[in-house]
């Protein structure tokens, strides 16, 4: 028979770890309850279930920073852009295809013994404002089948030291998990820019982890992981950023054939007037951008709607007399396009509500 100090020793001992037990589980509910970031937290899990769900994955385990950039992901039927939407930008379109669709979704055909074959470890889109970077990115992000990490810089910066590391770790172990995988960065010169001494230690730090776990010592050769960026300021992106992206596509503001295919696509489904000259609007459009000719076209589209409108008002600004199923809006003209500057007596091409720019200052400004 045991000693009864024994007994009363065992049973402090177990008094005292179960207080102890609980004295964690206490500090650990207050501290989740005073967590600045419990509601953000518990966003991203729930976004990072559903996005696992509609990608069929079950049981795949995820820290907290993985979860914060699963709810990046883009899913193609959430896009409603694709390559057929673009126009003048073929080539390129057809090099996006042999540099980054196949690869990422035919492996099979880029494997080899030599190394030469595979996936590009970055591709960089740069160009003037407007001419449809973002644009591709999307269409890419549609046709290609992968998953597509729409990634913002917000999501990575962080006020406490270090986590903006662990989340960038995140993003190549989400990519890991989920490959074939694109990482797009938009403006990624904001991002990656040149290294300077006086650079925060915080953004240095966050450079140097994204690029070692892009393509650093333990990087595997076979994933299939691209990082996709666009910018107009290529210049200032990171000597070693350029470096791993050896494909790079210069967009240029489109030629006159390209504004054409444009012009040609945007105004396909619209009521035009009939012999629509569309070599006389191409001509006029010169040094526009693509962004420059949507606007154009909305613009011009919403004055046979103004026209219509203003028929129908009443002297308070309400419509009257308008039936959804019998308007009658006069097809779009050449001329809708067009403004009479009553200044200069100049013809400008309509670019937007608020003010419009004359060719010649659309030349200066290129």
């Amino acid at each position: 028979m045991a000693p009864p100090n024994t007994k009363k020793y065992v049973a402090d001992v177990v008094i005292f770890a179960l207080s102890q037990v609980a004295l964690y589980f206490a500090v650990k509910f207050i501290l989740n309850s005073l967590d600045p970031l419990k509601d953000k937290k518990k966003e991203a899990k729930a976004k990072s279930e559903e996005v696992l769900g509609k990608l069929g994955i079950k049981n795949l385990k995820l820290n907290e920073y993985e979860e914060v950039i699963l709810s990046e992901v883009i899913f193609p039927d959430e896009i409603t852009v694709n390559f057929k939407q673009i126009g003048g930008l073929d080539p390129i379109i057809q090099s996006l295809r042999e540099s980054v669709i196949y690869p990422l979704c035919y492996p099979q055909l880029f494997t080899s013994s030599s190394g030469l074959l595979g996936v590009s470890k970055g591709v960089l889109l740069h160009g003037p404002p407007g001419v449809g970077k973002t644009m591709l990115a999307k269409a890419l992000a549609r046709e290609s089948g992968a998953t597509f990490i729409n990634l913002h810089v917000s999501t990575l910066t962080d006020k406490w030291f270090g986590e903006s590391n662990k989340l960038v770790s995140g993003v190549f172990s989400v990519a890991k998990k989920l490959q074939p995988c694109i990482i797009f960065i938009d403006e990624i010169d904001a991002f990656l820019r040149e290294r300077r001494s006086n650079d925060h230690e915080v953004t240095g730090m966050m450079k140097a982890e994204f690029m070692s776990l892009w393509d650093g010592l333990t990087t595997d050769e076979n994933s299939r992981i691209v990082v996709l960026g666009a910018t107009n300021r290529p210049n200032d992106i990171d000597y070693a950023i350029l470096r791993r992206m050896p494909k790079r596509f210069a967009i240029r503001l489109p030629n006159e054939e390209q504004r054409r295919n444009i012009l040609e696509i945007m105004l396909q489904d619209s009521n035009l007037e009939e012999n629509f000259n569309f070599t006389e609007l191409v001509n006029k459009t010169a040094n526009f951008s693509g962004s420059d000719l949507k606007e154009a076209c909305r613009n011009a589209a919403m004055i046979p709607i103004r026209e219509y409108t203003r028929s129908h008002a009443a002297p308070g600004g309400e419509l009257k007399d308008v039936d959804p199923e019998k308007m009658n809006i006069r097809p779009l003209r050449l001329s809708d396009f067009f403004v009479q500057d009553g200044s200069s007596n100049q013809v400008n091409i309509s670019m937007s509500g608020s003010s419009s720019l004359t060719i010649l200052e659309q030349e200066r400004l290129d």
